[in-house]
């Protein structure tokens, strides 16, 4: 039984909350030059945990290399965790079968394994700047021959307001 007064109709939707969550996630990041972040999502659309890329826990930030480019043990790539890595790592309840997982960028392939180990089954991706490399199509074969649904998040060009 109403009140009368209609509920909100300029509500966000599902796909706009969680990809704000995984943006914001994203911020934490203390790369130089890409900033990702990942969340997952229960089949129940509650968050059950969320990462971003960094070094790996005991690591310091300012001790390893931030370099994209020279010798591998003087670049981040040995060193970083990617977000859904971090992410998948950090949930600390149980299975995360069947939950959906939301990333600001298009998985690697490494973290294509993951995500297909972890029972996630959709990958929600805001980003596909690296579309066509060796890693993305991999990514793509590991997850179509695991039926881990993906699609790019639509954005809506609504602009986020906070109010009180």
């Amino acid at each position: 039984m109403g009140t009368g007064v209609p509920k909100r109709a300029d509500y966000i939707s599902w796909d706009e909350y969680f990809m704000g969550v995984a943006r914001l996630s994203s911020l934490r990041s203390k790369d130089p030059n890409s900033q990702v972040g990942a969340c997952i999502v229960g089949p129940d659309n509650k968050i059950r945990s969320m990462g971003y890329n960094g070094f790996p826990l005991g690591c310091s930030d300012d001790e390893f290399p931030w370099a994209r480019e020279g010798d591998t043990m003087d670049t981040k790539y040995a060193y970083v965790c990617h977000s859904e890595l971090n992410a998948i790592l950090n949930y600390r309840g149980g299975s995360l079968e069947g939950c959906k997982i939301y990333v600001t960028l298009f998985p690697c392939n490494e973290c294509a394994k993951a995500i297909i180990q972890s029972g996630i089954k959709t990958v929600v991706y805001d980003e596909n700047k690296y579309d066509g490399t060796p890693s993305v199509e991999v990514s793509k074969k590991l997850m179509n021959a695991a039926g881990v649904r993906y699609y790019q998040y639509q954005k809506t060009g609504r602009e986020i307001k906070f109010t009180v």
